[in-house]
């Protein structure tokens, strides 16, 4: 990833770590004004590949979960890529850039994702490549999320998981309040002004906590190969279909979905203790044995941390979580809408 664009936002304030923003000066203050307030990150936590040629729709058709051939233009979808024991490698969000498809996933699974997903090519025509020298991605959310993208010359897509091209790049509703932003390195710095001059700068564990918020899970290096789709609420997100042919996975998949034995779900939970993805949950009902797992953790503005976790329900039932460690902090669940 190129490092001017991090020089930049270091004379803007930003503090990184391992090539993400932290923070701009005031981690506690960001984390509240994600509440209430407009705020703009630099989401250098995903990366995004390329698949391009005239097969790349069929192509990755029969890889993924989700329905690509009937993907429009101006829209992206969630989607997964599983292994044949039906467990998702990766979990994308899917969007277009003319005939080519772009996936936006966890970075620290690009280059593994890329070099496995070649090695099904074969004698398709198709390229697949990693855009992370050649664009940037940001995310605007707050109630002036959109006043701010008008202001900075952008267009606003209507409905959630609409796209919408501009000059330089393209813009994805994720919700009411929220869009991603996915612009050409050469743009990037003059819009990240615009923004910020109606937006709050804020780091991605803010990012990642409004993520956790909305309930969206993403598969990252600790958690991949852990959990069916179902499991962290993807035919729920529609990411799955299931009524397109075959892929990865598809018949446990499929088996699971009509057979009804999904026995573990999302929750969201919040611990006083710091939380982190691939960290295993226990019941004192049954310490012994893990009933659980953190998908993903980032700090909360009222202090602690949330999640999400995917639980044994009859454990979530019970209500009593902790960390599988000996000693574990305790884990809550929240109720729906806390």
């Amino acid at each position: 990833m190129s490092s001017s664009w991090l020089e930049f936002l270091g004379t803007c304030g930003a503090r990184t770590a391992q090539g993400v923003v932290t923070d701009f000066g005031d981690a506690a203050a960001e984390l509240a004004a994600a509440r209430t307030a407009t705020i703009v990150s630099p989401l250098r936590h995903l990366g995004v590949l390329e698949v391009s040629g005239a097969d790349a729709m069929s192509f990755l058709h029969q890889q993924l979960t989700s329905d690509v051939k009937h993907l429009a233009e101006d829209a992206a979808q969630h989607s997964a890529w599983c292994s044949a024991k039906g467990r998702m490698l990766a979990s994308f969000l899917v969007y277009r850039k003319g005939s080519a498809y772009h996936l936006q996933l966890s970075a620290d699974l690009l280059p593994r994702v890329r070099k496995r997903l070649q090695m099904f090519v074969l004698r398709s025509k198709v390229h697949i490549a990693d855009l992370s020298d050649a664009q940037e991605l940001l995310g605007v959310s707050g109630p002036q999320a959109e006043t701010d993208l008008r202001m900075a010359g952008l267009p606003i897509p209507a409905a959630a998981l609409g796209t919408a091209a501009f000059a330089a790049g393209i813009v994805i509703r994720l919700d009411a309040q929220r869009f991603g932003l996915v612009v050409e390195r050469s743009a990037v710095n003059d819009l990240w002004q615009a923004l910020q001059s109606h937006a709050r700068p804020v780091g991605s564990v803010v990012w990642q906590w409004l993520e956790i918020e909305a309930g969206i899970p993403l598969i990252t290096e600790r958690t991949q190969e852990e959990f069916v789709p179902q499991m962290a609420n993807f035919e729920k997100l529609g990411a799955v279909s299931f009524h397109k042919g075959c892929y990865p996975g598809q018949e446990i998949v499929a088996r699971t979905q009509y057979l009804g034995k999904v026995k573990r779900h999302l929750y969201r939970v919040h611990s006083a203790s710091p939380l982190a993805a691939g960290q295993a949950l226990c019941s004192s009902a049954n310490p012994e044995h893990p009933c659980g797992m953190i998908v993903n953790a980032a700090p909360a503005p009222a202090g602690g941390y949330d999640a999400l976790a995917i639980v044994q329900e009859a454990f979530a039932a019970a209500g009593d979580l902790e960390l599988a460690v000996p000693g574990g902090a305790r884990v809550a669940i929240l109720p729906p809408g806390a």
